[in-house]
This record gives structure tokens, sequence and C-alpha cells, in this order.
């Protein structure tokens, strides 16, 4: 039966606009955002089909376009309403981390406001969070492009606006795609690079921190800073 057919009270979009949004089932979320199902099968019954295969939203969020091609109905606009969605949940997961300008006590404060969106990112992404005198967060910088395999431009960027906000300290992270976070030879010389910078201008480097599956490496909790 097309939802469409199924009573007012039990179709996604109408429970949700009525109960809220709370009230809704995983399968009834990701309905709303795929908005039609196939021949014979409603958007509820396709959501529940993915699901059943990747089993969490993360997992869909990792899946490459390839994979979820796999399946019947899902076409290049689902896709991208798929990865929109997901990537806006991480986004704000990490915009209500940093919002309130927290204090900034250990590695493990950045590796759990930071991780749910770094994790799982294809590319090598590179930020620098801001600090003041009392170590609060002011801003949290992206480098869109460039890896410390590129660490000049990077370091240009970063304590440029890092001067211009008045920031005391600094402690910069990106993700290794692979999911092993131990450090390169080029990130070991990278964060070298960066502490000298640091140095002469004023803006000390507390800390580099990077992201894995789940796990962290801190330079800091290493005695390497």
């Amino acid at each position: 039966m097309n939802i469409n057919d199924w009573p007012a009270q039990d179709r996604p979009r109408e429970k949700l606009l009525k109960n809220g949004e709370h009230t809704l089932s995983d399968s009834e979320l990701l309905a709303i955002i795929l908005q039609t199902g196939t021949k014979g099968e409603s958007a509820v019954d396709l959501a529940r089909r993915i699901l059943q295969e990747f089993k969490t939203f993360r997992a869909i969020g990792q899946a490459d376009v390839c994979r979820l091609k796999e399946f019947e109905g899902v076409g290049k606009a689902k896709i991208a309403q798929i990865k929109a969605t997901i990537e806006i949940g991480r986004r704000f997961t990490e915009e209500a981390s940093t919002e309130n300008r927290p204090q900034i006590k250990s590695s493990r404060d950045i590796a759990e406001m930071l991780m749910p969106r770094m994790r799982d990112l294809k590319k090598e992404v590179f930020k620098a969070l801001l600090l003041n005198s009392q170590n609060r967060i002011i801003d949290v910088i992206e480098v869109e492009e460039g890896t410390v395999n590129q660490a000049h431009p990077i370091l240009r960027e970063i304590f440029q606006k890092a001067l211009q906000r008045l920031a005391s300290f600094m402690i910069c992270v990106h993700n290794h795609p692979s999911g092993d976070p131990q450090p390169s030879p080029e990130d070991k010389a990278f964060t070298r690079m960066m502490i000298e910078a640091g140095e002469v201008l004023l803006v000390r480097c507390l800390d580099h921190i990077i992201i894995g599956n789940n796990v962290y490496f801190s330079f800091c909790d290493e005695g390497m800073i």
C-alpha cells in the first residue's frame, strides 16, 4: 500500500508534525528523507531494507555512493538527501559542543567534541581550535584544502586567523581516513614547525590530535609537545 493510502496518523510526515520527530522510528525518519519508495514498495519499506543492511545511520553515512546505488529505487537524488542529512547531524553535534565556549582541560575534551564528525571523513581535514588565556574556545578553523604534507599554506592561514582573533593558545586536529591515528613522519615534522611558529608569534600550540576510528593520538599526552 502506498503511504498516501495509509491512515493520516500513521504517515511519517503527518506523525512527525503532530507528535514530534522524537516519536518516529529510524525507518520512518529515513523514509521522510527518501520521500518515495519503489514500485510495490513504500518509502518506509525501502528505509527498512537500507537499515537492515547497514544497521546504523553512521554506517549509512560511511557507505560509498556505489554501494547505496545497489538498492533499487535509490538514485543520485536520494543518496544526496541521505548524505546531506547525516552531515547536518554531525555538524549539529560539533556546533553544540563548541557554542558555549567550553574550557578545554584535556585531549579527551577535544576528541569527544570533534570525533563524531571527523572519524568518518573520507579525506584528510585539518582543524585548529583557537583558545583564549583561560583555555576557552574562541573559534574553530577548518582548512578546506591541504594536509600536513602542504604545511606552509596551513600554518600561514591558521596563524593569520589566530592573530586576528587574539588567541593565546591553539590545538590542532586532523583525521586519518584509514582509521589509524598513529602519526606519520610528516605529522611529526608538521608538529615541530607548528610549535616553532607558535613560539615566534606568541600563540602557543598546546597539542596536535589525530582522529582515527573511535581512537585518537595526542602529541601532548605522549610527551611529544
